[in-house]
């Protein structure tokens, strides 16, 4: 999330609504990070001299990035870069029709998870085969 953040705030001073906005269009679906998650984020990268805050006209503050900031953007550009892909990846399933097939199966295998993790006391060899079973489905998925 830090990274991501830095990443908003190098494209453009943001205020702290604006990078909630930011986030949440990215991530795309339901998500929307709560100022509980936005906040400290914002204040570490202050602390870290990534950022530096200036007031507005309006006395709201703006976050801006710093040289400092620019040079551990620079070189976390590896890091950056996975992120963004698989923020992309995931929201290219959820939002392309292509995948809408993908998308039901996975949250249909998330539902499965929750409910028998909720409505079960796994053994643990239980356990064991049901991860064995998404390990060997990950495995298929890898070959095709």
């Amino acid at each position: 999330m830090k990274l991501l953040v830095l990443h908003f705030i190098a494209q453009a001073p943001k205020f702290s609504y604006d990078i909630i906005k930011d986030v949440a269009a990215f991530v795309g679906g339901e998500y929307k990070p709560s100022t509980g998650t936005i906040c400290p984020t914002i204040n570490y990268l202050e602390e870290q001299q990534y950022t530096q805050v200036i007031m507005s006209a309006d006395e709201r503050k703006q976050y801006h990035i710093t040289d400092k900031g620019l040079e551990h953007l620079e070189d976390s550009q590896d890091t950056l870069h996975r992120v963004l892909s698989r923020f992309e990846t995931r929201r290219r399933i959820k939002n392309d029709e292509r995948y809408i097939d993908i998308n039901n199966a996975m949250e249909s295998l998330k539902a499965s998870l929750r409910l028998k993790l909720s409505h079960a006391e796994l053994s643990s060899k239980d356990i064991q085969k049901i991860a064995e079973q998404i390990d060997q489905a990950a495995a298929n998925i890898t070959r095709l």
